[in-house]
C-alpha cells in the first residue's frame, strides 16, 4: 500500500490559494470519510494550518492519482489549477515530510513548536473518523517520538524567534520575576497581542493596554485580565509600569522623552524596561540616554532574532541525521508487512500434524492399547514428525559447511543461549 504525502504551503503557494484548499475543524471529520471513500484510498489524514494544506494517504497500488483529483473536486477548483503549487512525496520521502513538518523544520519560522500540536490535532481527527490502519497510526505515533527526540536532543527551539517573545524574553532579563511586574503594552495588533498572550502565560501582575481606540483596547485586555486605557492617558499611568511595549501605526512618537523622565523622577530610579517595535518609532530615541531606562528598538531585536535563527539552523543539520535515521527504521517495520511470515506456516503445519497424530492416539485408546503405549507413540511420531524436516536440512548444511545456516539454527532453537549459560 503506497503512502503519499500531497500537499501545498507557504513557500508553494500565495496565502489567497492556501485559504481556497484549507479545511474547517468542524468539516475536517466528514472530509476524511469523504475521501477514503474513494476507490484504492485505504486511510487518511488531513493537516490544514494557516501555512500549509496536506494530505497524508496510504491507497492501492495504481490509485496515487486518487487523492489530487478528490481534492480539486473537494473545493471545487478547476482542474490543473493546483498543479503548479503542490508539491508531493512518495513512501520513504512521505515519512521524511512528516517528520520534517512534526519537528518544525519545515515551517515558516524554523523549529517552531506549534506545528507539532497541529500535526496532533489532524491525528485526534482521523482517528475520531477512524480513517487510520496500521501503517498510517504506526507513522503518526514515531513522528510524535521523533519530534519529542529532536526537541531534548538538540538546540532547535532552544532560541526564540519571534518578535514579540524576544521581547519578553528580554524583559524576563531585567526583571527576573514577572509575576511582580507591570507591564504597558500599547497598540492592538498582532505582535501587542503576542505579546499580551506571553505575558499573561508569564503571569505578569498587571496588564495595561493602551491603544488610540479605546474599544480595542478594551477587547484586548479583557482577554487577558488586562486593563484598558486610552492613549492620552498614558502620561498618567507611566509611573506605574516597569515594561513598556509598544507597536502602532503611529507616523510620531507616542511616549516622549519629557513624560518618561516625569515618570522615573516618581519612581526614584526603580528601573524601566522599554521594547521599541514600531517603525517609524514610537518613543523618542533620547528616552534610551536616561538613566535606569533600559530601552531595546526593533533592529535590537532583529540582531537577536537573527543570532537565533543561526542557531537554530545548525541545530537543524543533528536534527536531519536523527529524522534519516528514523525514516529507515519505520519504511523497514513497513515494509516487513508486506513479508511472509514464516512462523505463521510452521504453526499451522505444527497444527496439522498435532491433529493427525492425536486423531490416531485417540483410536488406539478406543481399541483398548494400554495409555502408557499410546502416550509414548504420541510423543515419539509428534516429535519425529515436527523435527523431520529441519533435521534433513541441518544434516545438508553439516556435510556441505554451510556454516551460516547451522549458526541460525542454533539461534532459532535457542541453542546457542544453552550452550552460553552451560559455559
Amino acid at each position: 500500500m503506497p503512502l503519499i504525502a500531497l500537499g501545498l504551503n507557504h513557500l508553494t503557494a500565495p496565502v489567497s490559494l492556501r485559504e481556497q484548499v484549507a479545511f474547517d475543524t468542524d468539516a475536517a471529520g466528514e472530509a476524511l470519510l469523504e475521501l477514503t471513500r474513494e476507490p484504492g484510498v485505504e486511510e487518511a489524514m488531513i493537516l490544514s494550518t494557516c501555512n500549509r494544506t496536506e494530505l497524508y494517504v496510504g491507497v492501492a497500488a495504481g490509485a496515487e492519482d486518487i487523492p489530487l483529483a478528490w481534492l480539486s473536486r473537494h473545493h471545487r477548483l478547476t482542474p490543473g489549477k493546483l498543479d503548479e503549487f503542490l508539491y508531493r512525496h512518495d513512501e520513504d520521502d512521505a515519512v521524511r515530510h512528516m517528520f520534517r513538518v512534526a519537528t518544525g523544520l519545515d515551517s515558516m519560522v524554523l523549529g517552531e513548536p506549534q506545528i507539532l500540536g497541529q500535526v496532533k490535532d489532524a491525528y485526534q481527527q482521523a482517528r475520531g473518523a477512524q480513517t487510520l490502519k496500521a501503517p498510517l497510526d504506526r507513522l503518526m505515533q514515531q513522528t510524535f517520538a521523533v519530534a519529542k527526540r529532536v526537541r531534548t536532543d538538540t538546540r532547535i527551539g532552544a532560541h526564540t524567534v519571534s518578535v514579540a517573545f524576544t521581547a519578553v524574553r528580554l524583559a524576563e532579563q531585567v526583571f527576573a520575576d514577572l509575576q511582580q511586574a507591570c507591564v504597558l503594552l500599547i497598540g492592538a495588533g498582532d505582535t501587542i497581542e503576542l505579546a499580551t498572550r506571553h505575558l499573561a502565560e508569564k503571569q505578569a501582575r498587571r496588564i495595561i493596554v493602551a491603544n488610540r481606540t479605546l474599544e480595542a483596547a478594551q477587547e484586548l485586555a479583557g482577554r487577558y485580565g488586562g486593563y484598558a486605557i486610552a492613549l492620552a492617558d498614558l502620561p498618567q499611568h507611566l509611573a506605574e509600569v516597569d515594561i513598556v511595549i509598544s507597536s502602532t501605526a503611529a507616523r510620531q512618537p507616542i511616549v516622549t522623552r519629557a513624560m518618561v523622565e516625569q515618570a522615573m523622577a516618581t519612581r526614584r530610579r526603580k528601573p524601566m524596561f522599554m521594547v521599541d517595535i514600531a517603525v517609524p518609532r514610537d518613543i523618542e530615541a533620547s528616552v534610551g540616554e536616561l538613566p535606569d531606562v533600559y530601552l531595546y528598538g526593533i533592529d535590537d531585536l532583529r540582531q537577536v532574532i537573527d543570532e537565533n535563527l543561526r542557531s537554530r539552523a545548525a541545530a537543524a543539520h543533528d536534527a536531519e541525521a536523527i529524522i534519516d535515521l528514523q525514516v529507515g527504521r519505520y519504511m523497514a517495520w513497513r515494509r516487513a508487512l508486506t513479508l511472509k511470515n514464516p512462523a505463521v506456516d510452521m504453526r499451522q503445519h505444527a497444527e496439522i500434524y498435532r491433529d493427525e497424530v492425536l486423531g490416531k492416539a485417540r483410536a488406539m485408546l478406543a481399541n483398548g492399547k494400554p495409555a502408557d503405549e499410546v502416550l509414548a507413540f504420541l510423543a515419539n511420531t509428534l516429535t519425529n514428525k515436527l523435527l523431520h524436516h529441519p533435521s534433513a536440512r541441518l544434516r545438508e548444511a553439516a556435510l556441505s559447511g554451510d556454516l551460516d545456516l547451522l549458526h541460525a539454527a542454533g539461534r532459532l532453537y535457542g541453542l546457542d543461549q544453552e550452550v552460553s549459560e552451560e559455559e
